[in-house]
């Protein structure tokens, strides 16, 4: 095994452990927050991989050949619900008044991924929750998450609050134990809602089974008539929307971080439509649905309006999403596909780089006379310094992506796999 000793080196940044015939986990690398780069492939080493840039951004063949680990990383097989260990399992029950299409749902396990000691709910308090009419989260670390939240955020001041939108607004929240967490609260007027019960419920069950390090992670959750909301990860620069509006934070996110952002979007979208199942739409990417991390990586929120492609499901839906991002197709089919996806995230490209929404300029794309005229520099965000060479071409070749995702025709449209692809090349 793997000398725990080495989570005392924290001024280590290179570490190549590869082909050692190790075995054990590899959790104590979570302490070294200073490794950038690792090599521990071709070992019996297994658990889940550190939740450290250095693990979570290394190639698959730094992790490969270890038959045992799991993670979000592409190639890895995602990690098991365990009962026990880092994350602990938190049991939800939901009842009448939302109604009988609901409670097929009502036992839901769920991760509160902060790390508490305790033991965990016992099976049989499954059944004795049944009786209560809200959908609640069971206690961590023997205080409810309920009274934490309230506590943390004064019974949800405005101060606390950093972001405001239709469903709800979101609050930052420090709790006694230090963690930071992002709550979204549903609107009180709504909370009793069938509609936005209905919301609330395609959110939690699109999260449950989700795992990828470019969609925001999902904590727990609280639902009564009263008072509901959504707990997640709290991510330090906020919404992508709210960057590119503002002119330093605009100038500061330059080209480099701007194509990473549209990569790892993608790599997201990728995921949702093609490994999950059934597959996920999110059908309302946006640039306030696209939220930022410390180090510019992009992470996909906001699942209100997921659907699942259920395949003995019709998948017809009323129109649903925000303006300038929905795909034409919607206004007279009203089928959802992932190609609604598509259509969405070529339209975030043309705003990542031109940095405003392209408004006007996504009905004349289809003209290939335009394409063909439409040169990177004309529509360049003028606010970062220009982009080298290699970059520049890059971004031709991202915009090219980008009109193929916004063909009319949804037939057109390549796969969020095959673009993912592309901007991976």
């Amino acid at each position: 095994e793997i000398p725990t000793q080495f989570q005392s080196l924290q001024s280590l940044s290179t570490l190549n452990l590869s082909y050692n015939n190790l075995s054990g986990n590899i959790t104590f690398f979570n302490e070294l927050r200073g490794l950038a780069q690792v090599d521990i492939g071709h070992n019996e080493l297994e658990g889940p991989i550190p939740d450290v840039p250095a693990f979570q951004n290394a190639s698959i063949q730094a992790l490969e050949g270890n038959k045992g680990l799991c993670g979000d990383v592409s190639g890895l097989k995602p990690c098991k619900l365990s009962r026990n260990g880092h994350h602990k399992l938190l049991y939800a029950t939901m009842f009448p008044p939302l109604g009988a299409a609901i409670l097929s749902t009502a036992i839901l396990a769920l991760f509160f991924g902060f790390k508490k000691q305790g033991k965990d709910v016992d099976e049989e308090s499954e059944s004795t929750m049944i009786n209560e009419n809200l959908f609640a989260i069971a206690s961590f670390d023997g205080r409810m998450l309920y009274a934490e939240v309230i506590s943390a955020t004064n019974n949800f001041d405005s101060q606390c609050c950093i972001g405001e939108g239709g469903y709800g607004n979101v609050y930052r929240a420090e709790l006694s134990s230090g963690d930071i967490i992002a709550v979204k609260k549903v609107h009180p007027q709504r909370a009793g809602e069938v509609r936005a019960a209905k919301e609330f419920q395609n959110e939690v069950m699109a999260f449950i089974d989700i795992r990828h390090r470019n969609i925001v992670k999902f904590y727990g959750f609280y639902w009564s008539d009263e008072q509901s909301f959504l707990v997640y990860k709290y991510l330090e620069k906020g919404s992508l929307a709210t960057i590119l509006s503002n002119e330093e934070a605009g100038k500061e996110l330059d080209w480099d971080k701007r194509v990473n952002i549209i990569k790892g979007v993608a790599h997201a979208l990728s995921y949702l439509h093609h490994d999950c199942s059934p597959p996920i739409v999110h059908r309302d990417l946006t640039s306030n649905n696209v939220l930022l991390d410390l180090e510019f990586e992009a992470h996909i929120s906001d699942f209100g309006m997921a659907k699942l492609l259920k395949p003995d499901s019709s998948n017809w839906t009323n129109l649903a999403g925000t303006y300038g991002y929905v795909a034409p197709e919607l206004a007279y089919t009203m089928k959802v596909t992932e190609k609604c996806d598509v259509y969405s995230f070529g339209v975030l490209i043309m705003e990542i780089i031109m940095g405003a929404h392209p408004g006007d300029l996504i009905s004349t794309l289809p003209s290939s006379s335009l394409e063909k005229q439409l040169l990177v520099k004309d529509v360049l965000d003028q606010r970062p310094l220009p982009p080298s060479p290699d970059v520049h071409d890059q971004l031709m070749s991202v915009m090219k992506i980008a009109f193929m995702c916004l063909a009319q025709n949804p037939h057109s449209r390549p796969t969020m796999y095959a673009v993912s692809v592309l901007l991976a090349n």
